[in-house]
């Protein structure tokens, strides 16, 4: 059962340099020699490197589990062996297609869209998801901001298509756009959540540029505990649109403050070891002692804060120093979390659920930007689609105690509805024709 319009033809894809489908290596920061793959909806063809079909329409009766033998993947499915290949593809034959991930000894994921596994140099299996750009952006905004309000995705997923187009290129050289953590941005799993989505499609056709038309780079961070940072303060290079700004929206949130307490030793040594201060000095000491920021400072005894901060591993570098002689230790107390530069992700909650629109919020952090709107996306179809998923997010607020199945997951159901419609039908949640939904002959 092929659907007649992949999600790329209806999903919009802004600007020239813009890709249909990126390809994200999963599991970047692990070393992993076995997983085990199974089907939550959909059915999957499986090749080998030189286009051998090793299996057909592989579906949720069936288990495939890989592991490294030499430079080959092997390939079990259901226990029986087929095989050593150099690379291991998994084509989807429909466009709600979910694979589930699980790796020895690692959380279980799930992704949408073709998958690849290959064995890398240090003979780790490597695994690549090629899949749709905005399935892609999606996952990216439920990995890395929480909330309810579609407002909050929506933002998110402006500054994150922004960035992923901005560095489409970056692990090119490697065989991938990006990797899943926060040296490209987090993409843990597939999108889950139709309020999510519903963001990220409102969001559709929205990047942010600067006044030449250029993208600008988006960086973000969890909370500025209430000043963000000029760029220059951080990476050295000013940028106009990364400047500092008053931030009183990050206050009393979950991560608005911190605190670390140090031994007055180990405090006193780092920077008498590592950095030559003669702490004996009092007013070096003295210094090192009740430094204190009221706003954002950059040094500490002319050493880079931002090195404190990773030296001390430190939730940022917004922190004074408090000194307490009987017991002989410091106390940073600190505010915020992460770099500083740019957006802040619980600030933009609490503006959001302050009624400020997003677009003010996005002009807020990036000082002088702004949101280009392509106006050649496919309207109609990105509009339907926001209807559909609008009105699976009201059936679940009014069936929230009902037991739901694979089969009720998101995707699946968007699909259901478009068939019903296409099929000139009315959508009925209360009929049981689910099952049968999907025996439509194409």
């Amino acid at each position: 059962m092929n659907k007649i319009l992949p999600i790329a033809c209806f999903l919009l894809l802004t600007l020239s340099a813009s890709a249909d489908r990126v390809k994200v290596k999963l599991f970047s920061n692990n070393s992993i020699d076995l997983i085990n793959i199974s089907f939550d909806l959909g059915t999957y063809d499986i090749y080998g490197a030189d286009t051998t079909l090793i299996e057909a329409n592989i579906g949720n009766d069936k288990s495939v589990e890989l592991t490294t033998q030499g430079r080959k993947v092997h390939v079990a499915i259901n226990g029986y062996d087929y095989g050593s290949h150099n690379t291991v593809s998994f084509l989807a034959t429909d466009t709600a297609c979910i694979l589930c991930l699980n790796p020895r000894n690692i959380k279980q994921r799930t992704y949408e869209g073709n998958l690849t596994v290959s064995v890398n140099k240090r003979g780790h299996l490597q695994i690549i998801n090629d899949v749709e750009f905005e399935t892609y952006i999606a996952g990216v905004v439920q990995s890395e901001i929480y909330g309810t309000d579609p407002d909050i995705f929506r933002v998110q997923a402006i500054i994150s298509r922004t960035w992923a187009m901005k560095n489409i290129n970056k692990h090119a050289s490697e065989g991938y756009n990006f990797c899943d953590q926060v040296h490209c941005q987090a993409y843990l799993n597939r999108c889950v959540r139709p309020d999510i989505m519903l963001g990220t499609m409102l969001s559709s056709g929205m990047t942010i540029v600067d006044d030449e038309g250029k993208l600008i780079e988006t960086p973000f961070h969890a909370n500025s505990g209430g000043e963000t940072a000029n760029s220059e303060d951080v990476w050295r290079t000013a940028v106009p649109y990364l400047r500092s700004v008053p931030d009183t929206f990050s206050y009393h949130m979950r991560q608005s403050e911190w605190v670390k307490v140090i031994n007055e030793d180990k405090w006193l040594n780092y920077f008498a070891n590592k950095h030559k201060l003669d702490t004996s000095d009092d007013s070096i000491r003295n210094e090192l002692l009740t430094f204190s920021q009221s706003t954002r400072k950059v040094r500490l005894c002319n050493i880079p804060l931002t090195r404190i901060r990773n030296d001390f591993q430190l939730r940022s570098t917004f922190f004074s120093v408090l000194y307490d002689s009987t017991a002989h230790r410091v106390t940073l107390s600190g505010h915020g979390f992460g770099h500083g530069v740019g957006l802040s992700q619980e600030g933009t909650i609490r503006m959001v659920g302050l009624g400020i629109s997003y677009d003010s919020i996005i002009r807020h952090y990036y000082s002088g930007a702004k949101i280009f709107y392509d106006e050649t996306h496919p309207h109609t179809y990105v509009e339907n689609y926001i209807k559909h998923i609008t009105q699976i997010i009201e059936e679940d607020k009014s069936s929230a105690t009902r037991t739901v199945s694979k089969q009720d997951d998101w995707l699946g159901r968007l699909f259901r509805i478009r068939d019903r419609e296409e099929r000139e039908e009315v959508y009925d949640p209360r009929t049981d024709e689910l099952d049968n939904d999907w025996l439509y002959d194409w």
